[in-house]
């Protein structure tokens, strides 16, 4: 569901399984694209249209897990198709 804004409201907490504290705090995962929220509230929907169809299925991966999302995003550079 999204706000007024387009932002989405109800997405899921990023849990970190490592001690360092992670850019990403929360993502929703749909069956072509991954929305992940960052530290300072932005959000970024990346799609199999936006990047490839293998780094949207890395990134879900990494979401669920917890681990090493924000430095996949940030080492890998995908295309987003959306800023919210």
């Amino acid at each position: 569901m999204a706000s007024k804004s387009g932002k989405n409201l109800f997405m899921t907490p990023y849990k970190t399984s490592s001690t360092k504290k992670s850019g990403v705090t929360a993502y929703e995962i749909g069956e072509d694209f991954i929305v992940v929220q960052f530290n300072y509230d932005e959000q970024y929907k990346y799609t199999y249209r936006s990047a490839s169809k293998e780094d949207i299925e890395t990134m879900k991966e990494l979401a669920m897990r917890g681990k090493d999302l924000s430095t996949f995003i940030s080492q890998n550079n995908p295309p987003y198709q959306t800023k919210f």
